[in-house]
């Protein structure tokens, strides 16, 4: 049975969401749900500043709700999980349990590394077939929207007590209990509330993101700031996993770097790829908001 070592110390036990009688509107939930509204805003603001029709924004948000929500909970799967698709196959595509009894588990399991890739094919997709513009024009923008889309799924992980640290120290101004952690994760001792330590890079670098966008000429350098995007991003996912527990049957690979940090590394250096090619793949302002 776990324990609760007494000292001082925060202790982290929020309720699990607002009740809202009929059910409950977790806080994991509603993060998403602003993660995406606040995207949706931000998007849309982006469209008006570089002239482009709105009528374009809604197939984006749908591609992109889309390429989310599965490229994330496949990538959980094959990534972290990959016996569930002998266990309890439904259980990988749809919000619900079947073995060993059913039951509405919402959508969790989810890994930023599999969004991240279906991402890029679904983007790929709405920049040829529908906005007909070069893909990295609408992966610089929809950079700045993850970053901040991100930051509010860390804090909602961050209600769930879950994806938590490792043991902090005693006199660690860092140290929080988690009392509704998963057993799986071992007694319960002061963590590192690693939640917050992403949520915090991911909102730094949208602030980065939006200084560059709105006030220098890098947006019209295609690519630049998505390739800023995938390097600061990445980099903060890879020093906060040496904090991390483990997630699921996540394994260390060598020099002792995890699975997360495994995945990582090609996508940061992918990053300093697409910042040199986009030195050459610069356009005019009166290009910008006009279709290919």
């Amino acid at each position: 049975m776990n324990t609760i070592h007494t000292f001082s110390t925060i202790i982290w036990d929020p309720s699990t969401g607002i009740n809202l009688g009929p059910f409950t509107l977790h806080y994991y939930s509603l993060m998403f749900v602003l993660a995406f509204g606040l995207g949706y805003i931000l998007m849309s603001k982006m469209f008006k500043i570089d002239h482009v029709h709105i009528k374009y924004l809604e197939p984006l948000f749908i591609w992109t709700l889309v390429g989310t929500i599965l490229g994330a909970r496949l990538g959980h799967v094959i990534f972290y999980e990959p016996e569930l698709f002998k266990k309890d196959f439904w259980s990988v595509f749809l919000p619900i349990q079947t073995q060993p009894e059913f039951r509405f588990t919402g959508f969790s399991g989810l890994a930023s590394h599999g969004a991240t890739i279906a991402l890029i094919f679904t983007t790929l997709y709405y920049s040829y077939k529908i906005i007909k513009k070069n893909p990295f024009w609408v992966y610089d923008r929809i950079g700045i929207v993850v970053a901040l889309g991100g930051a509010f799924v860390r804090i909602g992980n961050f209600f769930n007590s879950e994806i938590i640290g490792k043991p902090a120290p005693e006199n660690s101004p860092f140290a929080i209990l988690f009392p509704q952690q998963s057993p799986e994760y071992g007694p319960i001792v002061p963590r590192y509330p690693t939640q917050l330590f992403e949520a915090a890079g991911y909102f730094l670098l949208f602030l980065i993101l939006w200084y560059f966008y709105r006030k220098t000429q890098k947006k019209y350098q295609q690519g630049w700031l998505f390739g800023l995007f995938f390097i600061v991003l990445w980099a903060v996912r890879f020093f906060v996993e040496f904090l991390k527990e483990p997630q699921g049957d996540e394994f260390i690979t060598f020099a002792g770097l995890n699975t997360g940090q495994v995945l990582s590394i090609p996508f940061m250096l992918a990053g300093f790829v697409i910042m040199w090619y986009s030195k050459n793949n610069k356009i005019t302002e009166a290009e910008n908001g006009k279709p290919e």
